[in-house]
């Protein structure tokens, strides 16, 4: 089997998991210990389906010996971003097969100039997204961001928010936060 089929077969997976994701009450009660009230309440307004890999993310952490509360935070909300776009699993789909066939066209997809609607960050501006068939693609991109800026105003810490920032950023490893950043994306990556 070739590199390309098991990518396929991969993300085919991914999306059937996505699909029939389920989480449980005991489930958010782990998550619970981590996150602050108002993290929380973030957590829950995300999708079934983030939830669910929030929560693959945090258990993989977990088993690999993590426990450091940060980290295991930003485990659980690394794409709460997303939920200021409610993606069906078709959309998620595409994307991943933009990012993994076309990027260009991702990328040309899901460009956007914050200065169009006024001045701000796109965290700022979250509502603001333009609406219509882009705004995925937008999200998508914008993600960490909008999620970072949610978290730190949930009371989330520094560490939390700039795991956050930065989870789809390249990573050296040196400091703790970059040791973080590196497991966060391993253990992102096989859920």
């Amino acid at each position: 089997m070739n590199h390309t089929t098991g990518a396929l077969r991969y993300r085919i997976g991914q999306f059937l998991r996505a699909v029939t994701a389920r989480t449980w009450e005991t489930e958010t009660g782990l998550a619970a210990r981590v996150l602050t009230p108002a993290s929380l309440d973030l957590f829950r307004a995300m999708s079934v389906q983030d939830q669910r890999h929030g929560l693959d993310v945090y258990a993989s952490l977990c088993r690999a010996g993590h426990t450091d509360p940060h980290l295991l935070a930003a485990a659980l909300l690394h794409d709460v971003g997303k939920a200021a776009a409610r993606l069906p699993a078709w959309q998620r789909a595409l994307i991943v097969l933009l990012e993994r066939f076309a990027p260009r066209l991702l990328a040309r997809l899901s460009r956007w100039e914050p200065s169009e609607y006024g001045p701000g960050s796109v965290a700022d501006l979250a509502p603001a997204l333009p609406p219509g068939w882009r705004r995925p693609f937008i999200v998508h991109v914008c993600h960490p961001e909008i999620g970072a800026r949610w978290a730190r105003e949930a009371g989330c810490s520094p560490l939390t928010v700039a795991l956050i920032r930065q989870h789809h950023d390249p990573a050296e490893t040196g400091t703790d936060g970059e040791q973080f950043l590196v497991a966060l994306q391993a253990a992102d990556s096989t859920n």
